[in-house]
Order: C-alpha cells, then sequence, then structure tokens
C-alpha cells in the first residue's frame, strides 16, 4: 500500500534492480570464489594513477569538490575536442539521466524508446509523468529507427537511445541516425546514451557531437564506469551545446560528483592511458573469443559492441542461471527484457573468461 502523500507516479515504477552482488552469491550459495560476470564492470581497474589519486585525495573529503570539477571538464574537452562549456558531470551516467528526465519530461509528455534497452529510461519517464511510446528490436536485435520514426508524433518530447544497446550489444548504423534527426520536430530531444562507446570500432558510431554543432537537439550521456573501470566511482557526463549545459547545470543537484571520483576520473585521462588502452584492447580481443566459442557451444551469441554479449540459448535461463550460481559464476537472465531463453554476459578478464567457460561447458552438459 502507497503511503499517504506519495506521488501517484510512483506507483507506476519499478525499482531498479541490479545484478546479484559478489557478497549477495557468497552468503546465498556459501561460496568463496566468485566470477561476476553479470553488471558490466571492467575488472582490470582501477588504473594505477587512478587508484593513487582516490587514495591522496581522501584526506580532502570534508571540503566540497572545487576546481576538479573544471579540471575534468578541460580533459574531457580536449578528448572529443569540444568546449569545456559544452560539458556537464553527474553522480554516474544514471545521474545524468534522472537530471535530463527532470529537465524535459512533464506529465503525459510522449517520450520515445525501445522495448529492450536499458531499464531506467522507462521507470524516470514513469517518475515524472510520461507517456511511453515503445517499439521492439528489429529481427537482428537493432534499435528499429524506421519504427521509432513512425511512432513519432508532434507530442513527442524525448526520445531514449542506447548506442551500443543493451542488453543486445547492437549499434545504430549511421544513415539511421541520420534519418532520425531529418525526422524530429524542433521541441524534441535526443538523449543518446554511449555508455558501452568505447568498446566499439568508432567509425561505426553515429557522429553526434558534429551533429550539436550543427544544431541538433541532441545530448550525449557517457560514463566512467565502463570503459574506464571506475563504477564504484560514480562519475558520468554529457556533451551538449553550451546553451543546453546551463539548463542541465542548474537542474542538476549541487555538488553532483564526488571528489574521489573526480581525482580517480581525472588521473586515468592524463595519466593511465596507456593502462586503460591494454584493458581495451584485451576486452575486445576476448569478446570476439568467447562468442566464438559459445557459439560453438550451441548458444546463438549477437555480434556485440560493447563490453557484454547477448545469447540467446536452447535452455531454461533460470535454471541455467542458477546452475551457474551454484558453481560460483553471476550472469544476467534477460527474462526482464522478454527473453526467457537468453542471458547477458560481461567479458571479464581473459582468466575470468576462461574459467566461465569451463563451468558452463559442465552446466550445459548437465542441462
Amino acid at each position: 500500500m502507497l503511503l499517504k502523500g506519495i506521488r501517484k507516479e510512483v506507483e507506476n515504477v519499478n525499482p531498479y534492480i541490479a545484478g546479484m552482488t559478489i557478497d549477495e552469491v557468497k552468503e546465498a550459495y556459501g561460496l568463496e570464489e566468485i566470477i561476476k560476470l553479470g553488471s558490466n564492470e571492467n575488472a582490470y581497474g582501477p588504473f594505477k594513477h587512478a587508484k593513487q589519486a582516490m587514495i591522496d585525495e581522501i584526506n580532502q573529503l570534508f571540503m566540497y569538490p572545487d576546481k576538479t570539477y573544471e579540471t575534468l571538464k578541460i580533459q574531457l574537452a580536449k578528448l572529443y575536442d569540444v568546449s569545456p562549456s559544452q560539458l556537464a558531470l553527474s553522480h554516474g551516467a544514471g545521474g545524468m539521466l534522472e537530471t535530463l528526465a527532470r529537465t524535459f519530461i512533464e506529465k503525459d509528455d510522449e517520450v520515445l524508446l525501445p522495448d529492450q534497452t536499458y531499464g531506467l529510461y522507462r521507470e524516470i519517464t514513469h517518475l515524472m509523468g510520461g507517456k511511453i511510446v515503445s517499439v521492439p528490436l528489429d529481427s537482428a536485435y537493432r534499435i528499429d529507427i524506421e519504427a521509432m520514426i513512425q511512432k513519432m508524433t508532434p507530442k513527442t518530447k524525448l526520445i531514449w537511445l542506447c548506442n551500443p544497446n543493451n542488453p543486445t550489444g547492437t549499434v545504430i548504423a549511421k544513415d539511421d541516425f541520420d534519418r532520425l534527426l531529418a525526422q524530429m520536430n524542433p521541441h524534441t530531444w535526443l538523449v543518446l546514451d554511449e555508455a558501452y562507446a568505447e568498446f566499439a570500432a568508432q567509425h561505426v558510431l553515429p557522429d553526434a557531437i558534429d551533429k550539436i554543432a550543427d544544431g541538433h537537439n541532441i545530448i550525449i550521456v557517457r560514463t566512467f564506469s565502463k570503459a574506464y573501470a571506475l563504477a564504484g566511482a560514480r562519475v558520468g557526463y554529457a556533451i551538449a551545446s553550451p546553451e543546453m549545459i546551463k539548463v542541465i547545470e542548474t537542474v542538476a543537484e549541487p555538488f553532483n560528483a564526488n571528489r574521489i571520483g573526480l581525482a580517480g576520473a581525472i588521473a586515468t585521462l592524463k595519466e593511465d592511458q596507456q593502462e586503460y588502452q591494454q584493458a581495451l584492447d584485451a576486452i575486445v580481443k576476448d569478446r570476439e573469443v568467447l562468442m566464438e566459442a559459445l557459439n560453438a557451444l550451441g548458444i546463438q551469441c549477437v555480434p556485440s559492441h560493447a563490453n557484454f554479449i547477448f545469447c540467446r540459448t536452447p535452455y531454461d535461463v533460470a535454471q541455467l542461471s542458477e546452475q551457474l550460481l551454484l558453481k560460483g559464476v553471476i550472469i544476467r537472465p534477460c527474462t526482464g527484457w522478454g527473453y526467457p531463453d537468453a542471458f547477458r554476459i560481461t567479458v571479464g578478464t581473459t582468466a575470468e573468461n576462461e574459467r566461465f567457460l569451463a563451468i558452463f561447458k559442465e552446466v550445459i552438459k548437465a542441462l
């Protein structure tokens, strides 16, 4: 029963359900060693200089963040060849997504998104009282841009797009992206969530920053949680026009990135690029090795541009997942996305991937 005084929109919101933690699995199954491949983290981090910078920052925690905000913006501006005035920071990418929902969505606004994508888009839209208009993925598990164009109306306020898409790892073709922009109304905004973009071959991604410079209504959201291996540090950011950044920073909570996270992010960009690139290369290489091995076992792997793989199986995934948990392996069942025979697996370290494959073979043999 909902407590009195709570907004009625809260009734329509489901809490975000994260993958099981290592501690939860250890306690539930009495295990000591766990391979966590369910939350799309980068197990190679944190990197050397980032780790030391975060340790050193502890003594400053009695103060709010100060110039580190601007320092990180300057580093990101160099990375993307934009002005620091085109960047806003946030408490993880999720914090930025919530700020954008508060910025745009009013009661009964139409919000367009894919059926099978990152679940937070749907829940924060519900929370703001928006009306969700969704379209299924196409037969290749890609976001169906043509179907989205057909669903757009003069009432469409916001479009959520995850590219590469979670949980499928697929990307939007550049020409499809351009067609979507061409059909958008002047008052419609596109939020392009590129949390996994670093794992994709860069030539396959749309040139969204150039489109912003051309005046298109796009806000790019990125994060240090995935490729930069700082998921627990909670640092995200947006890239947009300077005018939109002013609006975002007006709506956002004050001091919405913490000192330790900022220190780690700055050090990663300034001093850890070699270690970062080595980890990125290893993950991309192992992603292909893992897909090939799973395909050979009769698992249908969708070609991925992220640090995870979406897998359709001939098995009941609830049972498969449970059997893997019993042996200390965490994967992400995709039943919540409407795929009772599919799971999503994070590409871990090379050793973790090899261990997973050995256990996976044992489990499917038994099934």
